[in-house]
Formats: C-alpha cells, structure tokens, sequence
C-alpha cells in the first residue's frame, strides 16, 4: 500500500492580470469591502504584525498541519512575483509557521507579504526582511517540517473562502479577500465609492454634524417618536 503523500502541490493556476491587480492597488481596504457587496473581510484576529501593512497581491494558498510549515517552505519553490503567501491552520496557535527565514526566502522569490490563520515568529527579523505580515499572534514556538500540507488548492481562513489566485489586500485596517472572478467588477465600483468618499469627506470639512439623508429616514414612517 502506497504511504499517503506528504505534500499535494498544484504548481501553477490562473491568475489574474497585472492590470486587474493595479486597478485596486491604491484601494483602502474598507473600499474593496463595500465595492464587494460588504463583505470579502478576514476576521479582525487576523492583524497586522509587522511595521509595514499595506500590500497587494495573488493568493498562493497552502494548507498545512498547525505545527508543520513544510507546505510553506515548499510553496516558495512555486512563487510568482507578485503573490502572497496564505497559510490556513484552522486557527491553531499551538506553534509558529511563518518565520523570519522563511519569509526571507519568500521576499527573494518575489512574494510581497504572507498571510496566516495562525501565529508567527521572528517579528524584528520579519521587519527587517521589511514584508508586510498579518497572523493571529505571535509564538516562538518552533514548527516541524513534515507534513502534510498542500500548495495551490482552495482554503478558507477564518470563515472566508480563498482560492489560488484571488487578490488579496491589505493595510491597517486588515485584510480583504477580491475574487479573481470579481476583480474587473470591483474596479468599476471603485470609482463610483471615491466619488462618494469624496463627498462625504468635503461635508466633514464644511463643518457637518451628521449626513443629509439621515433627515429623510428621521421624517419618514420607519422611525417613531416616543416623547
């Protein structure tokens, strides 16, 4: 009998373009989320950890064991510039999967930032390497390098689906999610949101003290009084 494999790797997939992923590029993350219907969010426990937060990228998916970050290393061999590295563990924060060294191997092979369910370590060298890194926490916590884990197939972090080759963003706020199938879509309907950010923000400026279509809601039947 066959022993079970250790890694199952899908070495390439689609991708999006470079000019679908610019289109987003300077998108706040909270823009991209209502471009998408509201939603597209990872949970807030998944957060920044490193000095720099901003990127953008193409989803590399890998799925691993919580203590074992072999499908990560292995990931690297498969990199794109332009990718970022999606670890799901289920949320375990039993042991560390991304570290320093890794991630310094990542940002040699073009990755632009790693993003995990679970926790991390190394935090002033992963600075230094200088790639944005959202986790759930930190943990010295050393893995193993055994298996098993795959590379390239579907996977969700913390409720939210990703499959390879999705967009994913991110910045202070946290990280979004834009299906690669979505991302034309969600460019339009960026326009149309800068233009009503834009709005919002001159009224703010001017010295208003709450929105104007609050007065329509406040007079119409939906709302009673009760003094």
């Amino acid at each position: 009998m066959a022993e079970p494999a250790k890694l199952t790797i899908r070495r390439d997939f689609p991708r999006p373009s470079a000019a679908q992923v610019e289109a987003l590029r300077h998108a706040p993350t909270g823009w991209l989320v209502d471009a998408l219907g509201r939603r597209g969010a990872l949970p807030h426990w998944i957060r920044p950890l490193s000095e720099k937060a901003r990127f953008i990228g193409t989803a590399l998916t890998v799925r691993t064991r919580p203590v074992d970050n072999l499908a990560p290393y292995a990931a690297l061999k498969f990199a794109k510039p332009g990718d970022v590295l999606v670890v799901a563990v289920d949320g375990s924060d039993t042991a560390s999967v991304l570290g320093d060294i890794l991630l310094g191997m990542a940002k040699n092979a073009g990755i632009v930032a790693a993003v995990t369910d679970g926790t991390v370590r190394d935090i002033e060298g992963i600075d230094k390497v200088g790639i944005p890194t959202f986790a759930r926490a930190l943990s010295p916590n050393s893995p193993f390098k055994d298996g098993p884990g795959e590379v390239g197939a579907p996977i969700t972090l913390g409720g939210v689906l990703i499959h390879p080759g999705d967009i994913i963003a991110g910045d202070v706020d946290g990280v979004v999610v834009v299906p690669r199938a979505e991302a034309s879509q969600v460019a339009k309907e960026l326009e149309a949101i800068a233009d009503k950010e834009a709005k919002m923000e001159a009224a703010v400026a001017s010295g208003a003290k709450y929105p104007a279509w609050l007065d329509d809601i406040l007079k119409s039947p939906a709302v009673r009084y009760a003094d």
